[in-house]
């Protein structure tokens, strides 16, 4: 079974810049797009940024212009730099295949923006 495991997150001031990372337990990276989602409390899980295998991005426009999304296939890691953070970029963020499989969600990481 695979499984992600997010890091990465942390308390930041409104402006600041964060790196996620997500690491998968198995070799899934060569053959999915991979994507970012963040839960808002009470809400279900949205993307914001993902990438297909042919290093398409896409970003949710909330988030345009200030979140980079990248990923080390030799790795089985994705990344996400956050910049340029607002309170409204308080979540708990995940990353998950595309369609994403329930099976395969990990325990997040929490990124609270605020001064």
């Amino acid at each position: 079974q695979v499984m992600f495991v997010e890091s990465g997150g942390d308390l930041v001031q409104p402006g600041g810049s964060l790196r996620l990372s997500c690491t998968a337990s198995q070799n899934i990276f060569d053959y999915h797009t991979v994507a970012w989602f963040r839960q808002f409390p009470g809400n279900e899980r949205r993307w914001v940024a993902k990438i297909n295998l042919a290093e398409k991005i896409d970003y949710a426009d909330s988030v345009k212009g200030r979140f980079t999304i990248s990923r080390d296939n030799a790795k089985n890691t994705a990344y996400l730099e956050m910049n340029d953070l607002r309170p409204e970029d308080t979540a708990v963020y995940y990353c998950n295949i595309i369609p994403s499989r329930s099976d395969f969600w990990g325990q997040g990481t929490r990124v609270t923006v605020s001064s």
